[in-house]
């Protein structure tokens, strides 16, 4: 499980409070130009003391890596929000690129982000399970747990967002655990096809041909 394009100043706190009564860690996948906010920096800081894995999400999260003409885009995106998470960062330098509704295309990655990533020895993290709770904020759940029985290993995206969605999170974390589930601070093998800066999938499906 993993939260996307936080932190924000009351929702994640909440989030934070309903997995620590769990005992549940996770990894949270920050938006860089949030982290200029010092209350929000704490709130990331607290996420690292407690033990969540912190990511980078790039700076801006306008616009997929791989439809932006900005040759430049990728040393701001994810370099300056690297240097921001600074020693919070996980070991492997997790970095999640931005995909618009959360699919998976051509638009994800540039051929310079790419090299980015592995010269400065990034792992990617992608996803295979998007309930769109920005979308549904009250109905996401049965999406969600639906999407997750479809997988082996499912890595769910959610959002830290002041959408609402939130406030269905425990109802999400009993539907996991009367399904049997087991939420682990890892990522499935093909969801991550860079590991500290070696390719190890095909990368055609996420970048421009």
């Amino acid at each position: 499980m993993s939260f996307d394009n936080g932190p924000d100043p009351e929702i994640t706190p909440q989030v934070l409070d309903i997995l620590a009564r769990r005992a549940i860690l996770t990894t949270f996948f920050v938006v860089g130009d949030k982290l200029r906010d010092p209350e929000r920096y704490a709130i990331v800081e607290r996420a690292f003391r407690e033990g969540h894995w912190i990511g980078n999400h790039t700076f801006n999260h306008l616009a997929p890596l791989g439809v932006t003409l900005d040759v430049d885009a990728p040393a701001l995106e994810i370099g300056r929000t690297q240097e921001l998470i600074g020693e919070m960062s996980h070991p492997d330098r997790l970095f999640r690129p931005f995909g618009s509704g959360g699919i998976l295309d051509e638009a994800l990655l540039s051929a310079t982000a790419v090299d980015l990533l592995c010269r400065d020895g990034y792992t990617c993290v992608l996803w295979n399970v998007v309930p769109r709770d920005w979308e549904n904020p009250k109905g996401w759940v049965p999406r969600a747990l639906e999407q997750c029985a479809a997988e082996e290993w499912p890595l769910v995206v959610l959002h830290d967002l002041p959408t609402t969605a939130m406030e269905q999170l425990e109802l999400f974390l009993d539907g996991l655990e009367a399904a049997g589930a087991t939420i682990v601070q890892h990522f499935p093998e093909d969801c991550v096809p860079i590991v500290n800066g070696g390719i190890v999938a095909d990368m055609s499906a996420y970048m421009p041909s």
